[in-house]
């Protein structure tokens, strides 16, 4: 390398950071499977959820639920892939479908490509991880679930409660501390 370097085009930023992402977290991945196997993975994806749960209740905006945080952030999680991603607000509370699954895609090329990966499909882990996380946050009354379709997934929180019905009886719903 010679000479000053060029600067990155926003694109090419957003394509690195998430190239970036991707290496450390599939070192990460094959780190624990390959040091700790099955049960390592179970512990690192309860300590992420963890993690990530204690983060989300600090970021949480003033005035919006923790379910509607949780299902916003996963819907903008699929969107940094370029996911095909809809979402709906039935009066169970909110369904997003992605039909084009951008991380699989950005997986599956990087396959083709000769990227050795820690799991044949990030679907599983994906699932297990972001349910572990939701249990850790959202309202104690919400359930959210997710169906795998082809080469994309429907995400559903659900309450048996009407919007803006508090089963709880209070305004501050949700995980204290896990």
């Amino acid at each position: 390398m010679t000479g000053e370097p060029s600067s990155l085009d926003p694109a090419e930023k957003v394509d690195l950071w998430r190239q970036r992402f991707f290496e450390a977290q599939a070192a990460a991945e094959e780190f624990v499977l390959g040091e700790h196997g099955e049960k390592g993975l179970a512990a690192w994806i309860q300590a992420n959820s963890r993690i990530t749960a204690q983060l989300l209740r600090a970021q949480r905006p003033a005035g919006v639920s923790a379910t509607d945080h949780f299902m916003t952030r996963l819907q903008r999680q699929l969107m940094l892939y370029d996911s095909a991603v809809t979402s709906e607000r039935p009066p169970s509370g909110t369904v997003l479908r992605n039909t084009d699954c951008g991380i699989l895609r950005y997986r599956k090329r990087a396959a083709r490509a000769g990227v050795v990966l820690t799991f044949s499909s990030p679907c599983g882990y994906c699932q297990e991880l972001n349910t572990a996380i939701a249990s850790r946050y959202v309202e104690p009354d919400v359930t959210v679930s997710c169906e795998q379709s082809g080469d994309g997934c429907t995400w559903r929180a659900e309450s048996p409660h009407a919007p803006g019905e508090d089963a709880a009886g209070s305004p501050h719903r949700g995980r204290a501390g896990d």
